[in-house]
């Protein structure tokens, strides 16, 4: 991971353009090589962003940036839909490398374990069909919650949270990617399991072709128990 504080412009250009003038900033890119742009403010969420897979380099710099004062320019380019986040920067404040090795990944809450248990029990709440092949299917970057087979026999990925944020498309969208290029798995599709999913989260994973699905925890639980419910 490379952690930049760097004074810079940050634009991003492809099916929606946005512009962030000159300011301090953070930059973070990572070995999965995202790009992540911060302020000092915000909580965790970036000010914008490159998700992976995409590709780095170091532009040449033309005489206009020249004249402008830019000493660098970053371009990080999305590999499938081409859109480039270009970061022009006027003065590097600090530069480090870090090696993190390997995540062992979140440890869920009860919660979070006992929907995972439960969906694997009642795995037809995926739809008509669907079979359960195992749960924490692991992958290079740790276990995908619920690996299922479709009605037609296609791979299901499933990632179970007790609340639906960005965060966990994110991580969803890059365990998909990883098992989409197992050929005894691909095509695999994504399904993303929550009590409660927030509106961005939801426009997230339907732009990324993955299907939501909300979990009623009581009812689960109902089942599973064999309790007649009236309501």
């Amino acid at each position: 991971m490379r952690l930049v504080i760097a004074r810079c412009s940050v634009d991003y250009v492809g099916r929606l353009t946005a512009h962030l003038p000159e300011a301090t900033r953070l930059l973070i890119h990572k070995a999965d090589g995202s790009l992540l742009v911060h302020s000092d403010g915000g909580s965790y969420k970036p000010l914008n962003w490159m998700s992976p897979p995409a590709t780095f380099e170091v532009a040449e710099l033309s005489e206009e940036q020249q004249l402008a004062g830019v000493v660098e320019c970053w371009e990080v380019k999305h590999r499938k839909s081409g859109d480039t986040l270009r970061v022009n920067i006027f003065e590097f404040v600090s530069d480090s490398h870090h090696e993190l090795g390997v995540d062992p990944g979140l440890t869920k809450d009860g919660v979070e374990a006992h929907l995972q248990e439960l969906l694997a029990a009642q795995i037809e709440r995926l739809g008509d069909g669907h079979t359960l092949v195992r749960r924490e299917h692991m992958t290079a970057i740790g276990p995908v919650d619920i690996l299922a087979r479709d009605a037609e026999g296609a791979a299901v990925a499933v990632e179970i949270k007790r609340r639906g944020e960005i965060d966990g498309v994110e991580q969803l969208t890059r365990y998909l990617e990883l098992m989409n290029r197992d050929p005894l798995l691909a095509p695999v599709q994504g399904v993303f399991a929550a009590q409660e999913i927030k509106p961005q989260a939801r426009t997230l994973a339907e732009d990324r072709g993955i299907r939501c699905l909300v979990l009623d925890y009581d009812d689960m639980r109902g089942e599973e128990s064999g309790e007649l419910r009236l309501f």
